[in-house]
């Protein structure tokens, strides 16, 4: 009855609301705090702005060990969040309702069984999670504006989402709507890329001299070589979530080293950031 009264439901109301919110006084400044968005024409400008708009509206989000999530962190989780769905649309993800938001990294229970099949289990620090079915779960001290460049832990996390979209994470998100991609050719340009990066990793591994830690940051020189983080090394549901990182955020690099892989994300985001970023003038970044 209320809603024959007044014409709108909660949902199109708080989607009203959120849209209000993102007005000229706060939506450029927003903008202008993520390098990777630069670019954007003024239509895809205005969606990004809507598809944020919806993921306010749509998610709760709660903070974990005492932190108050304010506006401003809400809206910028949400247009990262935004950014992988700017050409496709906001059903893929639907079906779950929370963002928490950790201050700083936080420990989960990991399981790994050895080659004796015996179980072990340990905590595992980590700075972002996606569950199937359920909450996407964030650092905000790595997810907030400006935290790095590469790496984007929300970009990650909902990459996730669309991969298990499909039924469980394996690298693979759905394509049914994709009539210009055929899974095949996915599955074999994914798996030839993967167990590419795999090699290349095993390569640059055996260059790390004995005395220094392939965990610390004395490594980090020669990981710096590799297109992606070694995290993508994983297993597939892994390598296309960091993947989705670096082609939304430094897609210079592995467009370079994989253009089939690359150009099969152009096809499923519908985007390119490499062409955008570049007509925008920004240079790729100088590694060491």
């Amino acid at each position: 009855m209320l809603r024959w009264l007044t014409g709108r439901s909660a949902r199109d109301r708080a989607l009203e609301q959120a849209l209000e919110s993102l007005d000229a006084r706060v939506w450029p400044p927003l903008l202008a705090r993520h390098a990777f968005l630069q670019g954007l024409d003024a239509q895809a400008t205005e969606t990004l702005r809507r598809h944020t708009a919806w993921i306010l509206a749509n998610k709760a989000f709660h903070g974990a060990h005492g932190l108050r999530v304010t506006p401003d962190m809400r809206r910028v989780i949400a247009v990262q969040a935004a950014l992988p769905i700017l050409g496709l649309d906001t059903s893929l993800y639907r079906g779950w309702s929370q963002i928490v938001v950790y201050p700083g990294g936080f420990l989960v229970r990991r399981e790994e069984v050895d080659e004796a099949g015996v179980v072990h289990e340990y905590a595992q620090e980590t700075s972002g999670e996606s569950w199937e079915g359920g909450p996407v779960i964030l650092s905000w001290e790595d997810a907030r504006a400006g935290s790095a460049a590469q790496a984007n832990v929300v970009i990650h996390e909902f990459a996730h989402k669309l991969d298990q979209r499909a039924g469980g994470a394996d690298g693979m998100p759905g394509l049914r709507a994709h009539r210009d991609l055929d899974p095949g050719l996915w599955r074999e340009v994914l798996d030839r890329t993967f167990d590419d990066f795999n090699t290349w990793l095993d390569e640059i591994e055996s260059l790390i001299p004995p005395d220094v830690d392939p965990e610390s940051d004395a490594a980090a020189g020669w990981y710096a070589e590799l297109p992606l983080d070694p995290y993508a090394a994983q297993d597939p549901a892994e390598f296309f979530a960091v993947s989705s990182e670096s082609f939304f955020t430094e897609p210079w690099a592995m467009a370079a080293a994989w253009p089939d892989w690359y150009r099969l994300l152009v096809q499923y985001y519908r985007q390119d950031p490499l062409q955008r970023l570049e007509a925008a003038g920004v240079q790729p970044p100088v590694r060491p």
